[in-house]
This record gives structure tokens, sequence and C-alpha cells, in this order.
């Protein structure tokens, strides 16, 4: 455990063609609300939607928290061109003893369709596989919104099927498709 602690603690920024994905900081608050204010991106995300400026800066909080404990978190996701703060993709649980893991994101709705997820999704498995050193990567989302699962798919996760009521999400029970990605498997 020790090892992912200490790479949790100074997550290090990762690069793709358009991105960096980097750790969270406190200067992310308006870049994060002006995205996690949209009802539409926090519908299947276990956050509630931000009502303030106040709700992102305490998000924000929880996120540099974990890093200070070692703990799995997420990175910003980032543009290169400008900077900007689009999103947040990471680590929602890692298993030492069976090198596995659970990846999560969330994406301003400008960007959805321009392959901005898949792109870091992308390159947060191949850090999971390098970095990490695990077997296995599994990712899921709520049957109720397929395009989370388009993106698992092109970067190589293979549907393994639906868990009823696997989570509790604003206040109902939801089924949600797992996908997981091995180490030994093809990636696209």
């Amino acid at each position: 455990m020790q090892f992912f602690q200490g790479i949790f603690s100074q997550l290090p920024a990762l690069e793709t063609e358009r991105l960096i994905l980097r750790p969270l900081r406190m200067s992310d608050a308006r870049d994060l609300f002006a995205y996690a204010k949209d009802p539409q991106v926090s519908r299947y995300v276990l956050w509630d939607t931000h009502e303030t400026l106040r709700d992102s800066r305490q998000f924000l909080r929880g996120a540099i928290r974990q890093y200070r404990q070692g703990l799995p978190g997420s990175f910003a996701i980032t543009l290169k061109d400008s900077g900007r703060m689009i999103g947040t993709i990471g680590y929602m649980w890692v298993n030492h003893e069976y090198k596995s893991a659970e990846v999560g994101y969330s994406l301003s709705r400008e960007y959805w369709n321009k392959g901005i997820m898949t792109e870091a999704l992308r390159r947060v498995v191949e850090f999971g596989f390098q970095e990490l050193r695990l077997n296995r990567i599994e990712a899921q989302h709520e049957v109720d919104n397929p395009a989370s699962g388009r993106v698992m798919a092109h970067v190589g996760m293979q549907y393994e099927g639906v868990l009823r009521q696997r989570v509790k999400n604003k206040g109902r029970y939801v089924d949600v498709a797992l996908y997981a990605i091995l180490r030994g498997d093809p990636r696209t």
C-alpha cells in the first residue's frame, strides 16, 4: 500500500496530444464550477450539482486532502493550448493485494463527443499499468448513460455485465454496467 500512497501523494502530470492531466489545485475552482453547476454533467456522477463556487472549493479541498493522505485521487483534465480545466479523471479505489483499481471521470458538456475523455482515459489506463503496475482496471457507468460505456470500449475495456442496483445516486438505486481491461488485453 505504501507504494500507491507515494504515487498518489505526489501525483505526476500526464500528457496526451491535446491534454495535460495534473493534480487538482484550489485555483481550479472557477473552471470546476463552470461545468459542475451543469445538472447534465452531474446527472450520472456521485457528486451533486455545484450550487455555488463554495461547493467547488469544498470539492477541491477534499481532493487535495486525499493527495496529502496518499489516497487514490483524480487528475484535473486541462487543455494544453489554454490551461483550462474541463474535467476530472482518476482512481476511485486501488486494491494493492489484487493489483486492481477503478477509474471514474466527468467532463464539461462543452467537450462531450470530441474524443477528449477517450484520450484522457487511455492515458490514465496506461499510467495504471505502467506506473501503478496494476493487472486490472475497471470502470462502471449507469445503464442510462451508454455514452460513457462507449468511451470505455474505445480504450479496449470489455463489457462484463450489469450490476443491478449497485449504486445509490441522487436518491435512487441504479443499475450499472461494468467494464474492465487487463494488463494483457489489447489496447486501442
